[in-house]
Formats: structure tokens, C-alpha cells, sequence
């Protein structure tokens, strides 16, 4: 049976929860998977045959965790399968400049990393303005009212499509089967 280590690193949490619902995912297609918080300890690549990243978006950056992990790990990286998934709310706009800047942070992590992923996927996160302190609340809040998107505080918001992260999933994880067949 095949090995994915999914790496994530999460803020609020919620990239977490992605986390696991991939690891979920990849279990039920009878993929082995061990879910890790980026951070001292990590396991390395090399005793996986593949590996995801999730990492979410903070003031146009990745977690520190995880871009330290995928520098040191690039080059094992890109000798397996593996797939970045980027958490972000920016997904969600539809303004041509905010999806140019999204996909910049992508590109300018992955080149940073000198990884090349086999698979990227742009994912929508989450708004936890329960979980935020008083400033970042109100600064999210103003960042959302200019996007149009949802500024009740009073509540959480909560974007990932589950069905679309299935499907990268389950695709994944005959690309990752496929592999060790041929080997």
C-alpha cells in the first residue's frame, strides 16, 4: 500500500481541517496517509511515495513552517508525486488583478522552495471571525466589504468546496497507485 504524508500549515485552523478531510479522503481510497503540522519534527519526504502541502494565505505568505520544510525538502519533493494545495480567500474574487496576485504568491512560493508540485489546486478557505482578536476582525472585515463578500462578525464563514477536494483527492490517489504499479 502506498504512503502520502500530508504537510499543512494553518493559522485559524481551518487549513488543518483540510488537512485531515484529505487525509480522510486518501484513506477511503485505500492510500495510506499520515497528517503532519509543518513544524520541528516534520517527517521527511523520502519515506513517503508521494506528499501534499496545504499551506493558507497570510498577508501574501505561506506559513514560515512550511516554506522552510519545502526548501529543505525540494529536491525529494520533486522526485514523487506531489501537490500543493493553497488555501486562500482571494479565490473567491473574481477581479482579475486579485486572481494575477493570487496566483503570485503561488509562484513566488514554489520558486522560492525550488519545488515543482505535479498538481497545484487554489482552494477557498474559511472567515473564523470568532477566532480572530479585535484589530485583525475589523481589518478583515474591511479587506472583505471591499471584495463583496461577507462582513457579519457576529458569524463564521466557511468557503471550501468539499466536493472539489474530494475530487482532487480521489485523483490523486490514482496517480499515486498508477505510480506504484509501474514501479
Amino acid at each position: 500500500m502506498s504512503r502520502v504524508l500530508i504537510l499543512y500549515g494553518t493559522t485559524e485552523g481551518h487549513t488543518g481541517r483540510i488537512a485531515r478531510t484529505i487525509g480522510d479522503n486518501l484513506r477511503a481510497d485505500e492510500v495510506a496517509a499520515d497528517v503532519v503540522e509543518a513544524g520541528p519534527g516534520a517527517p521527511s519526504p523520502v519515506h513517503y511515495d508521494a506528499v501534499i502541502v496545504a499551506a493558507s494565505v497570510h498577508a501574501g505568505a505561506y506559513q514560515k513552517p512550511v516554506c522552510q520544510w519545502a526548501r529543505r525538502y525540494a529536491a525529494a519533493l520533486n522526485d514523487r508525486p506531489s501537490a500543493f494545495v493553497s488555501i486562500s480567500l482571494g479565490v473567491l474574487e473574481k477581479n482579475p488583478r486579485v486572481q494575477r496576485d493570487v496566483t503570485t504568491v503561488v509562484d513566488r512560493f514554489l520558486s522560492a522552495a525550488g519545488w515543482r508540485p505535479t498538481t497545484v489546486k487554489m482552494v477557498a478557505g474559511a472567515l473564523p471571525y470568532s477566532r480572530y482578536n479585535r484589530m485583525t476582525r475589523f481589518i478583515m472585515k474591511r479587506i472583505v466589504a471591499r471584495a463583496g463578500g461577507d462582513t457579519d462578525t457576529s458569524r463564521d464563514y466557511e468557503y471550501t468546496d468539499w466536493n472539489e477536494l474530494r475530487n482532487l483527492t480521489a485523483v490523486f490517489a490514482q496517480r499515486v497507485r498508477a505510480e506504484a504499479t509501474a514501479a
